[in-house]
């Protein structure tokens, strides 16, 4: 796995903007060939790109599948360009591609290799995570629109649950979801969807609220600035930088104890709620959260 440039000092997260909701069924997936892919390049100058080269040869659906799954999980972070080499053979000629699946980002119209070959969904979504850092790095944190699905596809409905938290979402109005969340939360605790989803509205209102700039630099000042720390885990979550998120604040949970401990390790909770338990980012941390704690 080719590693990617990093732009080096601390990363200015102040241009961060959470995503807009996409509509049910929308997807972050396109195509390309000889006569679009230009101009789908250009669309690197405002979010990244992570473009596959592939081919019925190949033999690489899984692989697909896994680029489409993490695509449309990140919500827009990157749109994902998938180019058929055998029906666009200019574009294949003029990057010298010579075996597919290939897989490799963009930032700025700057090509960058990911891999080459198949990858698992670990090892696939590792490699975009750094591309995301990279683009965030150099100031690059827009996100892309969402695409309607195809025509005749079938797509399920939005939940008729989370029509206010939604409706909420839409304006902008985050604590306002909040609140929706948590009167759907009253009425059925266990409810797991509405749980994720009151997580992931209240790490918006806490982004909308924060200095970017301002707790990077704090942090950059005293690396034991709880408050600065949990701010700047916030943004690396909602960036996509999830394992250095964690990282950050299990060491935060070594170092401290008593209530300060306690804040660290549910803010932490909260962060692997809103990411997802099932994300393999969210099972390493726990167990590292474990291994701090005890």
């Amino acid at each position: 796995m080719t590693s990617l440039p990093f732009a080096g000092g601390a990363m200015d997260l102040s241009a961060l903007k959470p995503a807009p909701p996409a509509p049910a069924g929308a997807t972050y997936v396109t195509t390309a060939d000889d006569r679009t892919f230009e101009s789908v390049l250009g669309l690197s100058m405002k979010h990244p790109l992570v473009v596959e080269f592939t081919s019925p040869r190949a033999n690489a659906q899984a692989l697909s599948d896994v680029l489409d799954t993490l695509a449309n999980e990140a919500g827009g972070a990157y749109l994902l360009v998938r180019v058929d080499v055998d029906a666009a053979t200019g574009i294949a000629q003029a990057l010298g591609i010579q075996a597919v699946p290939m897989v490799v980002g963009v930032v700025g119209g700057q090509l960058a290799p990911l891999f080459q070959g198949t990858a698992d969904a670990a090892d696939a979504k590792a490699a975009i995570d750094q591309l995301l850092q990279v683009a965030a790095a150099n100031g690059l944190t827009g996100h892309a629109q969402p695409l309607a699905p195809a025509a005749g596809e079938e797509t399920a409905g939005p939940d008729p649950r989370f029509e206010a938290a939604d409706a909420k979402l839409a304006a902008g109005d985050f604590a306002g979801a909040v609140a929706e969340f948590d009167r759907l939360l009253a009425a059925n605790p266990a409810d797991a969807e509405a749980s994720a989803g009151r997580a992931q509205a209240r790490l918006l209102v806490r982004i909308q609220e924060v200095d970017a700039a301002g707790v990077v630099e704090r942090l950059n000042a005293d690396p034991n600035d709880v408050e600065a720390a949990l701010a700047v885990a916030d943004l690396e979550v909602a960036n996509g930088d999830v394992a250095a998120a964690f990282g950050r604040l299990i060491e935060l949970v070594r170092a401290s104890t008593g209530e300060q401990r306690d804040t660290v390790r549910t803010r932490l909770l909260e962060l692997f709620e809103t990411v997802g338990g099932t994300d393999p980012a969210v099972l390493k941390a726990r167990r590292d959260l474990t291994s701090a704690l005890f």
